[in-house]
């Protein structure tokens, strides 16, 4: 059998401010994959149309990873703290969830993939909170946060562990419970003194949907607890149950 193969949506380094960073920072993602057995197409706003075709066309699942902020008139508010937007990540990382969508293929999302999932089913964000950012990765300073898991949910049915877990946290932005689009649920939280509950994981509310989004970063695995390495298996071995249903060897 041909190895799997996950479609990565990136950022474009060639956009970046650091592109030697962006390229550490994608490279974390294709890794992860590749641990779990798994091969990466990735693909960056630069990509041609062309490229994006084949890849969606040849994907057994779609991974949205990290990056910068989400522009706020997709979810229909005025600029209120969102910031470094990439206007053309976020278009192509809408036409990836359709493709995905339509094929079936299980989908990931980290960070900003997270909120991305949230938005494109109909969710919003808030724009800025104050105390879940980090140093600038790869600055060995994180900062870290109680998860709290929701009794059965897949995610937490995959994780396995209901108590005292701490992930990283390196985002300014965040779901909140009001904020959690239709058809999407709660699977992760944690505490803020200020907004009360974040939001830290959400999946698809049909069981037979494989969407996971998370909101720490699985992928940085020297401040992730070592039971979020399951994370990535299950995501490639839901992707090669699909590619099993389909028929496709």
């Amino acid at each position: 059998m041909d190895r799997l193969r996950i479609v990565l949506t990136v950022a474009d380094p060639s956009r970046a401010a650091d592109a030697d960073l962006a390229r550490m920072k994608n490279a974390r993602y294709v890794e992860a994959v590749e641990r779990a057995g798994a091969i990466s197409l990735a693909l960056d706003e630069g990509a041609s149309v062309e490229i994006r075709r084949a890849a969606f066309s040849a994907m057994d699942g779609l991974l949205l990873t990290g990056g910068a902020d989400l522009d706020p008139a997709r979810y229909g508010e005025p600029l209120d703290g969102s910031r470094g937007i990439e206007t053309g990540r976020d278009a192509l990382e809408e036409v990836a969830y359709r493709a995905a969508m339509d094929a079936d293929v299980p989908v990931l999302g980290v960070c900003r993939g997270m909120q991305m999932l949230n938005v494109l089913a109909g969710g919003s964000l808030v724009q800025h909170i104050e105390g879940h950012e980090s140093l600038p990765y790869p600055s060995p300073e994180v900062t870290r946060h109680p998860l709290g898991l929701v009794t059965g949910t897949r995610f937490a049915m995959i994780v396995g562990e209901s108590g005292g877990m701490q992930v990283n946290s390196y985002h300014h932005q965040a779901v909140t419970p009001d904020r959690v689009a239709p058809g999407l649920r709660i699977a992760a939280t944690a505490p803020h003194p200020k907004v009360g509950l974040l939001v830290e994981a959400l999946e698809s509310g049909d069981p037979d949907r494989w969407l996971i989004g998370v909101q720490c970063h699985p992928e940085r695995t020297e401040s992730s607890p070592p039971v979020l390495e399951r994370l990535w298996t299950a995501f490639v071995a839901a992707c090669a149950q699909g590619r099993a249903r389909s028929g496709i060897p």
